[in-house]
């Protein structure tokens, strides 16, 4: 779903391991660039319905994996660089605004599959990363974001891991 502004209303997740690491994810194809899942919000699906189904089409996990910690209070929103947006579409789409979620791992993180069988896989590696450490590899006009989430959740971070 693309607002009257133009930007598409998007999911973000963010995975905390017990040893207080983000799951950290390459992207498939041309892209190859390092990101948190996230996904659009499809008409008629709620922000929980939507991160749940985003979260299993990226990684395999179900609500059964995972505890949701909090998530953001507003929207975030960043611009897509003017080669990024695809003018042939429809409804143009100049960026995203995103509701983030802070997911803890309940599981030995084996129940993560890439692959799923019926989604085509958005990544092809992942690995566990520091906290801030994604703030200085995401795409440079994802960093604003990126900083901006990572800090209203950081307390919430820090009550669940050893850190």
């Amino acid at each position: 779903m693309i607002d009257e502004n133009g930007y598409r209303e998007n999911v973000g997740i963010i995975i905390c391991n017990n040893d207080g690491k983000l799951f950290w994810a390459k992207n498939c194809g041309k892209k190859r660039g390092w990101q948190f899942p996230q996904g659009g919000i499809m008409k008629n699906e709620t922000l929980m319905e939507a991160m749940y189904r985003e979260l299993y089409e990226e990684t395999g996990l179900t609500h059964k994996n995972v505890e949701i910690v909090t998530h953001t209070k507003d929207w975030f929103y960043y611009q897509l660089p003017k080669n990024f947006i695809r003018q042939e579409e429809k409804q143009l789409c100049i960026g995203q605004k995103q509701k983030w979620f802070l997911l803890k791992l309940t599981e030995h993180e084996s129940c993560i599959k890439l692959e799923c069988e019926d989604y085509k896989p958005e990544f092809d590696n992942y690995c566990w990363v520091d906290y801030w450490h994604p703030v200085e590899e995401v795409i440079f006009f994802k960093k604003d974001v990126y900083r901006a989430v990572l800090g209203e959740l950081e307390r919430s971070y820090r009550l669940i891991s050893k850190f």
